[in-house]
């Protein structure tokens, strides 16, 4: 925290189960819980630290942001008592809660959320009966906060940009990597960029659980980001962003569907296939040739690609694929996906399987879809799983484009990744 405030920082976020870990049961984990109130009440635990109880963590936390002049963001656990009267009160007569707090520079907690969705075998906490839609004003800024899974899903998550007009999210997480399209780096920097806002993603650094990835995020660019499976090193994190992002004159919004929409006898694919990525069916074609024209459909839902290949590793097949439906495994959330992707191996049953590396490099991408939702984020991953901030750009017409004149680096994969909320179960 004192290296933090000597660069002149304003404020720190710490990942998702940071502070206790989060191999806990409802049991085991009831030690590490304290009573967090209401940010209505005007506390400084620093200096009142008994005033609602025990409250060690709280207590640092506040003298940390206090004593280095700095926010800080963090993720603890919140208990709150019930009774019979109450419904929904679980069987040892409390709700547990995963928790984000925010404390500011002279220490006062003014932040305090709860974690809507609740990621598989998070059995310990209890989600709140109503989403809850946090936000903070500071002197750079107005802020959301939410947590992990929560970025998946319209509450808190796109709620705090279009109907709270938030700067700046600040976002712990214990992230689990999965390719090709949800390693964090890739997503969350893609959400920042579709959602138009910062995002200071700190992830938990668990190479066991396939956990890395942090990063500094904006509209339109990638400042820092760190992502490391080699070992269990962790990373600190600096940068400098825009206050207020879409005010900058590089920000522009976007008409996904605009270009994609218009094309008319678009070339399309006779030698389609299904396959699978992450348990959903998609549509691919095959890329055949060093350069093209493609485009499949699936529910009505059709993806373009345009592209050009500048050095093809003789044993790497690339496909170009398309999902339209609802996502079931971790959740239930409607996607509509367009994918330019490396398979595992030359067997086409491998495509949409995890892949690291590649050899193959593209001169040139376009890559389009008719899309029926206006939030729609964009990816663009190499080998080695780096971003490619440099490498391409999203036009006012919703084409994904390589950039001309950058040298191509082997690609992985490049994305249209579109969620369309609407569609989604009305149930949690």
């Amino acid at each position: 925290m004192r290296k933090e405030g000597q660069k002149g920082a304003h404020l720190i976020v710490t990942p998702e189960d940071g502070i206790y870990g989060w191999r806990f049961t409802r049991e085991t984990i009831y030690p590490f819980l304290e009573d967090i109130p209401d940010p209505n009440v005007n506390w400084i635990p620093c200096i009142d630290p008994k005033r609602f109880g025990p409250a060690p963590v709280q207590t640092r936390l506040s003298c940390m942001a206090r004593n280095y002049s700095i926010y800080v963001a963090a993720n603890i656990g919140d208990k709150k008592m019930c009774n019979k009267s109450d419904v929904g009160c679980p069987d040892d007569g409390q709700y547990n809660y995963n928790t984000a707090v925010v404390y500011d520079s002279n220490g006062t907690l003014v932040a305090r959320y709860h974690k809507d969705n609740l990621f598989l075998g998070e059995v310990q906490f209890n989600a709140p009966k109503e989403p809850e839609i946090v936000t903070f004003t500071t002197p750079f800024g107005k802020f959301g906060i939410f947590i992990c899974f929560d970025i998946l899903f319209y509450n808190p998550a796109v709620a705090l940009v279009v109907e709270h007009n938030v700067d700046t999210i600040l976002f712990p997480t214990a992230w689990m990597n999965l390719l090709p399209h949800l390693t964090a780096i890739e997503f969350h920097s893609a959400w920042a960029m579709g959602m138009g806002v910062n995002l200071l993603s700190s992830n938990t650094h668990n190479t066991g659980k396939k956990m890395t990835g942090s990063g500094i995020f904006s509209p339109d660019k990638v400042v820092p980001y760190y992502y490391n499976m080699m070992n269990e090193s962790g990373h600190l994190l600096i940068s400098e962003l825009y206050s207020h992002p879409r005010n900058s004159s590089t920000y522009y919004p976007v008409k996904w569907n605009q270009y994609a929409s218009q094309i008319e006898n678009y070339p399309s694919s006779t030698n389609v296939f299904n396959g699978f990525l992450f348990a959903d069916e998609y549509t691919f074609t095959e890329l055949k040739e060093l350069h093209g024209e493609y485009s499949v459909c699936q529910n009505g839902f059709c993806c373009h690609l345009t592209y050009r290949i500048a050095e093809k590793h003789s044993d790497e097949v690339y496909v170009f694929g398309v999902f339209d439906g609802l996502h079931t495994v971790e959740g239930e959330y409607y996607l509509q996906v367009c994918t330019l992707l490396k398979c595992q191996s030359m067997d086409l049953n491998s495509c949409g399987e995890s892949v690291e590396t590649s050899f193959t490099r593209f001169d040139s991408f376009s890559i389009s879809g008719n899309f029926s939702t206006s939030f729609v984020f964009p990816e663009v991953l190499l080998t080695n799983i780096h971003l490619a901030p440099d490498m391409f750009q999203v036009l006012k017409d919703g084409r994904l484009i390589s950039k001309s004149g950058v040298s191509s680096q082997p690609l992985l994969s490049a994305t249209l990744f579109g969620r369309w909320y609407q569609k989604d179960p009305t149930s949690k």
